[in-house]
């Protein structure tokens, strides 16, 4: 009778998963859905934002178990035969993230609660959007507005908090200050020590 919940649901834990993976994914070289969830630390990346920082912000859905859903959608994720390519995962992130990406953050941040993960996966946007991998591989223009996108993520190498700053993006999010003091802190860890060892500290708590 009401279609909205199970919308919600499947932009928030299948398209937000998508996005999760996604700039991981892309920044470490990876070119299909199912490798990167073969990748064991993106996987469980993954997995820890969408149990602790996700499902818990997603409504009721009738007659749906959420943590089943969430295996579900890993399993089409990681299965080799749909080969998923990780650039299209990426593709729009100017129109993907705040559809699928932004309205869980924020419900965490109205909760006084700080999700590091997905704050890590807006910086991890962001990485990616500077243009080049963690191994220097370069990065082609995959947004229609990447090089607005470009310009700001080089900025934000220095200045971190440009990139929320973009009010097309983040709207008034972006000047929370809780947000603004953990993004800073997320993006400069990805700067010094890089992608892989990242997406680990944060599966470790040490974030």
């Amino acid at each position: 009778d009401d279609v909205r919940p199970y919308e919600l649901m499947k932009l928030r834990i299948l398209n937000g998963g998508h996005a999760l993976i996604a700039y991981a994914a892309g920044l470490l070289d990876i070119t299909y859905a199912h490798e990167a969830m073969e990748h064991p630390v993106i996987n469980a990346y993954m997995d820890k934002i969408e149990r602790e920082e996700i499902l818990p912000v997603v409504p009721p859905v009738p007659d749906t178990s959420l943590e089943d859903y969430l295996e579900l959608i890993k399993t089409r994720f990681a299965n080799p035969r749909i080969g998923d390519r990780i650039e299209r995962l990426c593709f729009d992130g100017f129109n993907r993230q705040p559809k699928f990406i932004i309205p869980s953050l924020a419900d965490n941040l109205a909760q006084s609660s700080v999700p590091t993960g997905l704050i890590l996966s807006s910086a991890l946007w962001c990485r990616y959007c500077q243009g080049t991998t963690d191994s220097g591989q370069p990065i082609a223009a995959n947004d229609p507005n990447w090089e607005q996108l470009n310009a700001c993520a080089l900025k934000a190498a220095e200045e971190p908090g440009v990139w929320l700053d973009m009010r097309d993006i983040y709207g008034d999010l972006g000047q929370n200050a809780a947000f603004r003091n953990e993004f800073t802190k997320v993006l400069n860890y990805l700067r010094t020590h890089g992608v892989e060892a990242t997406l680990q500290a944060y599966s470790d708590e040490l974030l």
